[in-house]
């Protein structure tokens, strides 16, 4: 049930569903997100059913401003407080003791909690509705089933769940991978998660270099080794290994071989279907997830693309291409 934010009747609709405990699927920048109310764990309950994620898997909290990451949080770390002021409402999810008796369920029983201020205009217009019903906040992993791509269209979601689920439409996301995520709970602060953020605007606005994780660090959504994976099974090859393997199929390729890389060499199959890897990150990541689930509609059965480069701003769109090649 795919619905037009711009009817003003949509977003008051949806946001008296999630203070019914209903589920609303709804876009951000980074990917579209499975929401129910935070602050009621039988409504959460509900997304890890439809998504068929473990309990104890980690959601993020998305909230309407800095203020209503207090609701969540038993304390804000000076830290987290600079992260706030430098990227939200942005595409990062800080990682924050959590209050006690409110978003267990989201936490996924830890002491801590994943929070969020996304930017994008109907997530806010939908939280900021929501609060107003008595919605602290709307807890929102990816509106995807557990481990699968993340969606970037509203279309996506709905190809996913079917027509019973209420999702708004906002377009295509402009960031198009998930936001990276910081544990601000320790020393220094740990990236645990990637995104289009580099290491170093996260270090600038924190003050401090970010620490490697390690064995104490807090679960959070997205660090599973396999991830983000299409039903095709994916290889990530250098750019090399690629060519040389493209060139040795020459006109023998089978037509179920999908590619993400440069421009292919002379000779390929015509049968090989081909996107070409966008020369900016940023580019590459608003595309990902789009490709890899167009690769799967049109049936492709292995998928090989090209190690993007060891760059900084490369970062998360390869920790999102290793994560699916290890499924």
């Amino acid at each position: 049930m795919i619905l037009d934010p711009a009817d003003p009747a949509v977003v008051p609709r949806a946001a008296a569903a999630l203070a019914a405990g209903e589920l609303v699927a709804f876009p951000t920048e980074t990917v579209y997100g499975l929401g129910a109310r935070a602050d009621d764990d039988a409504a959460v309950a509900k997304i890890f059913r439809a998504k068929g994620r473990p309990a104890d898997h980690p959601l993020i909290v998305h909230v309407a401003d800095a203020e209503g990451a207090r609701a969540f949080a038993a304390q804000v770390p000076a830290v987290a407080v600079r992260l706030v002021a430098a990227f939200w409402p942005g595409p990062l999810t800080i990682i924050v003791p959590r209050a006690a008796g409110i978003g267990t369920a989201a936490a996924g029983g830890q002491p801590t909690i994943g929070l969020r201020c996304p930017s994008h205009p109907v997530a806010r217009a939908l939280l900021r509705a929501a609060r107003q019903s008595g919605v602290a906040g709307v807890a929102a992993p990816s509106a995807n089933r557990f481990g699968r791509i993340s969606p970037t269209l509203a279309q996506h979601v709905a190809d996913e769940f079917g027509g019973v689920l209420m999702v708004l439409d906002g377009g295509a996301c402009p960031v198009g991978i998930e936001s990276s995520i910081v544990d601000c709970t320790g020393g220094r602060p740990v990236l645990l998660r990637p995104g289009v953020l580099t290491r170093a605007q996260i270090e600038a606005a924190a003050g401090e270099p970010l620490a490697d994780p390690h064995g104490d660090v807090p679960r959070a959504p997205g660090t599973l080794e396999a991830h983000y994976a299409p039903r095709a099974t994916l290889r990530l090859m250098p750019a090399a290994q690629l060519r040389t393997a493209l060139q040795v199929l020459g006109t023998a390729a089978a037509p179920k071989l999908a590619v993400y890389s440069s421009p292919l060499p002379a000779g390929t199959g015509a049968g090989v279907l081909h996107r070409a890897m966008p020369a900016r990150a940023a580019d590459a990541a608003r595309e990902l997830f789009s490709v890899l689930r167009a690769f799967d509609a049109e049936g492709a059965q292995l998928i090989w693309v090209e190690e993007p480069p060891p760059t900084p701003e490369w970062e998360g769109v390869r920790d999102r291409l290793r994560r699916a090649a290890a499924s």
